[in-house]
C-alpha cells in the first residue's frame, strides 16, 4: 500500500529521524509514538505528500486514496453539517450527477440504438454508484456523525454554529465517510469524549485499509494498535503489538543494552589498563598501538532515555473535615435547557473522583459548580470544615505570565519554597538545568500545561478540581501527571477522557447521564463491570416492573412481598458478588497448579541431593532443564496468584463500602 524507504528529516542542526523505513499494508494499524517535538507530525506530512524528506523515497500503491486528519481546525464551506460530510464523497457525487444527466438524455431520446446505449451506460453508472456507497450514503454519514457524538438535531445546523472541538470531529467524520485506503490521523482523540472514543476504537478495529495514528491516549492505542513505530532520540524502532507490548519490549531492550554497555565498559577499562601499564615499554609498543586502534573502533552503546517514576514533595495541605463539599438540591439551567434539577452530591475526604458520562451530559457544568466558578439557580453548595479548593481548567494556561521564566512563575505561586525544591519539582515535570530559565512565551502548549500543573500542585490546596488536565500532554507527560496526582494528599475530582489516568487515580466514579449523577464507590474497571451488568439486567428488570397493577394488588392483599425496582446499589452488589466468585474460582485453580509445580520442584531437589540416582549425564541435563522450567512456571503462578488476590481484596473492600452505604441510607 505504501513503502517509505530510508527517510530522514532535519531542521537546522537538529535531526528528527534518519534512515526510517516503513511498510504500511491493508489492515495495519500503526501507532506513531514519541515525545512532543520528536517529529511525528512531520513524518505524517511527509507520508501525505505535504512535506518532502531530506533523503529516501516513498512508493505508493497505484490509485491509493489517503485521508489525512491534521491537528489544525478543518475548513468548511458553511453548509449544514450532514451536507458537508456527504459532499466529501466526491466520486459518488460525480456519479450521481452523471446518472441524472443520463436519465435526462434517455427521456428525450427516440432512437432505439442510442436508447440501448444510454441504458447500458446507466447500468454501469448504477453499479459504480453502488460500489461507492450507493443509496446508503446518507445513512452511513449519519452513522459516523452519531458515533462521534453528534445529535440528530445537529445534522441540519450550519458549520458556522459549531465550536472548534466539534469542527474537528466533523473533519474526522468527513474523512471517515470518504473511506480512503490509508488513514493518517494526527491526534484524533484530542476532541473526543469517552463515548466517542469507544465508538472510534470499534470503527478502526473493523477498518480494512491501513492506519497510521498518533494519540496521547494510552488505553486507545492499546485497543487499536497492531504495530508501534517509536521515534526515540537517535533511533527509530518498529514493534509488533500494542503500546503496552512496545513498552515491555522497550524495557527488555533497555535492560539488554544496559548489560551490553556494562560489558563494553569493563572491556574498555581492561584494555585501557593494559595500555597505561605498558605504554612506556618498547617491547610492548606494537601491542599497545593495536589495542588503542581497537578502542578507537569501538562504537559506544547509547542507552535510550527513560523517564523514571518521580516522587513529589508538595506542601502538606491542611486537613479538611470528613465531608469536603456537598451539593444539596442544586438546579441549573441555560435558558430553556435544564442541565440539573434537584441534584445531591457529597465528596468525602480522600475521594479521588472521576466524572464520566456522554458529551453534553453536564460534567464541566458540575465541576464548575463544585469549584464555585459557576452560579446555579436553586439549592446549596457547602464547603466542609477547613476546605481550600483549587480549580484547573484550560484557561489556567492563559494566566501564565509570558515574560516570566519558568522558575519565576513557580516562585510567585509558592514564595516560601526554596529554589532547590522548586527546581526538584520542575525536574519531575521534565524541566531540568537551564530549562527552568526559559521564558513562558517560548514554551509549547504541552510545556505550558506542565508548568501550570506544577504551579497548581505547589499551592496548599486540599480540594483539587481539574477539567481535562491531560490536554496538550504527550504520553510521558501524562505519566508524570499521574505520578504527581498519586502523591497529592488532598481530595480530587477530575474530568478526563484518558482512561489510563482514571484507572491509575480514581477510587470513585460519578457517572452523569441526563442530568443525574450516579456514584460508583470503586475503581474504573469495577465501574465498567457494574455498568455492563446493569445493561444486561435492565431489560429483565423492566419486564418485572411492567407487571400489571392487578397482579401487584393481589400480591399485596395476599400478604406476599410486592415487586419493586431493583436499586442501583443492589445491581452494583450483584456485579461485585459475581466478580468475587469468579476470582475465588481462579485463585483456587492457580493454587492447585502452584501446589503441583512445587511438588515437582521438591521431588527434583530430592533427586539432586543424591547424584547416584541419575543414570547418566544426559539424564542429569534433562532433569536440570525440567527443574528450570518448573521454577519459571512456579514464579509465573505466584505472580498470577498475587495479582488475583489483590483483585479479590479490592472487590471485598468495594463490597464493604457499598454495604456500609446501603445500611447508612
Amino acid at each position: 500500500m505504501l513503502l517509505a524507504s530510508d527517510i530522514s528529516k532535519s531542521y537546522s542542526d537538529r535531526t528528527l529521524f534518519n534512515g526510517l523505513t516503513l511498510n504500511v499494508a491493508a489492515g495495519d494499524r500503526i501507532a506513531l509514538v514519541g515525545a512532543n517535538g520528536s517529529g511525528k507530525t512531520t513524518l505524517l506530512d511527509i507520508l501525505a505528500g505535504d512535506t518532502t524528506s531530506d533523503t529516501g523515497s516513498i512508493v505508493r500503491q497505484r490509485n491509493l486514496t489517503t485521508g489525512y486528519l491534521r491537528q489544525e481546525i478543518a475548513s468548511f464551506a458553511g453548509k449544514p453539517l450532514l451536507q458537508e460530510v456527504l459532499d466529501a464523497g466526491v466520486e459518488a457525487n460525480a456519479l450521481q450527477g452523471e446518472i441524472v444527466e443520463t436519465r435526462e438524455l434517455l427521456s428525450q431520446e427516440t432512437e432505439p440504438a442510442i436508447q440501448e446505449e444510454l441504458l447500458q451506460r446507466l447500468a454501469r453508472l448504477d453499479d459504480s454508484l453502488e460500489a461507492a456507497g450507493g443509496e446508503d450514503r446518507e445513512h452511513e454519514a449519519k452513522y459516523i456523525l452519531t458515533g462521534l457524538g453528534f445529535k440528530q438535531s445537529d445534522f441540519l445546523r450550519s458549520m458556522d454554529e459549531f465550536s472548534g472541538g466539534w469542527i474537528m470531529r466533523a473533519g474526522l467524520a468527513r474523512i471517515l465517510f470518504r473511506q480512503p485506503d490509508l488513514l493518517l490521523l494526527d491526534e484524533p482523540t484530542n476532541h473526543l469524549d469517552l463515548e466517542a472514543n469507544l465508538w472510534f476504537e470499534k470503527y478502526l478495529s473493523g477498518f480494512r485499509g491501513g492506519v497510521l495514528i498518533t494519540s496521547h491516549d494510552r488505553a486507545f492505542l492499546n485497543q487499536i494498535a497492531t504495530r508501534v513505530l517509536a521515534l526515540e532520540p537517535d533511533e527509530t524502532t518498529l514493534h509488533k503489538g500494542n503500546y503496552d507490548d512496545y513498552l515491555l519490549t522497550r524495557e527488555r531492550t533497555l535492560e539488554m543494552k544496559r548489560t551490553m554497555a556494562a560489558r563494553q565498559e569493563r572491556e574498555i577499562q581492561r584494555q585501557m589498563r593494559f595500555v597505561e601499564r605498558f605504554r612506556s615499554k618498547a617491547t610492548k609498543a606494537s601491542q599497545v598501538q593495536s589495542r588503542i586502534k581497537q578502542l578507537e573502533k569501538i562504537q559506544p552503546i547509547e542507552l535510550p532515555r527513560a523517564t523514571p517514576k518521580v516522587h513529589y514533595t508538595f506542601p502538606a495541605p491542611p486537613r479538611s473535615g470528613a465531608e469536603v463539599i456537598t451539593l444539596a438540591n442544586v438546579s441549573k439551567k441555560y435558558g430553556n435547557n435544564v442541565v440539573y434539577r434537584g441534584v445531591n452530591l457529597t465528596l468525602s475526604r480522600g475521594d479521588r473522583v472521576a466524572l464520566v458520562g456522554p458529551n453534553g451530559a453536564g460534567k464541566s457544568t458540575m465541576l464548575k459548580i463544585l469549584a464555585g466558578v459557576l452560579s446555579f439557580d436553586d439549592g446549596e453548595r457547602n464547603l466542609g470544615h477547613n476546605v481550600a479548593p483549587t480549580y484547573y481548567a484550560q484557561h489556567v494556561l492563559e494566566s501564565l505570565h509570558a515574560g516570566n521564566t519558568i522558575i519565576d512563575e513557580l516562585k510567585q505561586a509558592a514564595p516560601s519554597e526554596s529554589e532547590q525544591n522548586l527546581r526538584n519539582t520542575l525536574g519531575g515535570f521534565l524541566f531540568s538545568g537551564d530549562d527552568v530559565l526559559k521564558p513562558i512565551s517560548v514554551l509549547s502548549g504541552g510545556e505550558k500545561a506542565r508548568v501550570a500543573l506544577a504551579k497548581l500542585l505547589l499551592q496548599p490546596s486540599n480540594l483539587l478540581l481539574m477539567d481535562e488536565p491531560t490536554n496538550h500532554l504527550d504520553i510521558t507527560s501524562r505519566e508524570i501527571l499521574a505520578d504527581a496526582l498519586g502523591d497529592y494528599h488532598g481530595t480530587l475530582c477530575l474530568i478526563t477522557h484518558d482512561r489510563t489516568l482514571i484507572r491509575q487515580i480514581a477510587n470513585k466514579i460519578v457517572e452523569i447521564v441526563d442530568g443525574r449523577p450516579t456514584v460508583f464507590p470503586g475503581d474504573y474497571d469495577g465501574y465498567l463491570a457494574w455498568k455492563e451488568s446493569r445493561e444486561r439486567e435492565l431489560p429483565s428488570i423492566m419486564k418485572t416492573n411492567g407487571a400489571s397493577s392487578v397482579s401487584r394488588g393481589k400480591q399485596a392483599r395476599s400478604g406476599r412481598r410486592s415487586s419493586r425496582p431493583v436499586t442501583e446499589e443492589e445491581l452494583q452488589r450483584r456485579a461485585l458478588g459475581r466478580e468475587k466468585r469468579r476470582l475465588a474460582l481462579l485463585i483456587e485453580k492457580v493454587t492447585a497448579s502452584l501446589v503441583e509445580k512445587e511438588e515437582g520442584i521438591e521431588e527434583l531437589e530430592a533427586m539432586f541431593s543424591d547424584p547416584d540416582g541419575f543414570q547418566d549425564s544426559a539424564d542429569i541435563a534433562e532433569k536440570a532443564e525440567r527443574y528450570r522450567v518448573l521454577k519459571e512456571e512456579e514464579q509465573a503462578f505466584w505472580q498470577e496468584w498475587e495479582d488475583l488476590t489483590l483483585q479479590a481484596e479490592e472487590v471485598e473492600t468495594q463490597l464493604v463500602v457499598l454495604d456500609d452505604a446501603m445500611v447508612g441510607s
